[in-house]
């Protein structure tokens, strides 16, 4: 079974994180949500919009190896701790060192760029490129491009979260998923 690492951080966009662990689990993936220790060491996990949501594990306990992808939902408070995070960063930098799946969305793809991670081709929030390499963004709503995906916002999270599906569990579950879901607008 594929195994999914979600990284939260205080300030993450809810409706990304939510979506993406909802369906990867309908598509089969298992899901542990991680979060930075902070000074309280509490696994619940203020978003951005008021929301706290409870993360299963530290992140100083994951083993990388275990997974098969790590998945950044965005938001710009939860982006930029994860950018600044040593661990976070280090977490990054080995999945992509072991030939790991990573994916980013919304500002997210700016912790990957900080961590050297960052495939050229890419999809962000817009203006989010401003601080990575306008030139390369795409306006696709899902990008994949060396074993990293990215997205551009909430509204994307289900197509951004199918896309995981497909790359870990193949497209029929792709397929089953998507149809169940409604989400007609996804890339095929």
């Amino acid at each position: 079974m594929a195994k999914a690492l979600v990284l939260l951080a205080e300030g993450f966009e809810e409706i990304e994180a939510v979506t993406i662990i909802d369906i990867l689990r309908r598509g089969g993936v298992e899901v542990q949500s991680a979060y930075l220790p902070d000074e309280f060491e509490t696994n619940l996990v203020l978003g951005a919009n008021g929301i706290t949501v409870e993360a299963d594990v530290p992140l100083k306990t994951v083993v990388v190896d275990e997974f098969d992808i790590v998945v950044l939902p965005g938001g710009w408070g939860g982006t930029n701790r994860l950018a600044e995070n040593e661990l976070a960063q280090s977490v990054i930098k080995e999945f992509k060192a072991l030939d790991k799946w990573i994916a980013a969305m919304c500002a997210a793809p700016y912790a990957l760029h900080v961590a050297g991670v960052l495939s050229k081709k890419y999809t962000c929030y817009p203006s989010v490129e401003e601080q990575i390499r306008p030139e390369d963004r795409s306006d696709d709503i899902v990008v994949v491009e060396d074993k990293v995906i990215t997205s551009q916002g909430p509204a994307t999270a289900i197509c951004f979260a199918l896309e995981i599906v497909r790359q870990l569990v193949g497209q029929e579950t792709f397929e089953t998923v998507k149809n169940g879901t409604l989400a007609k607008y996804c890339q095929e």
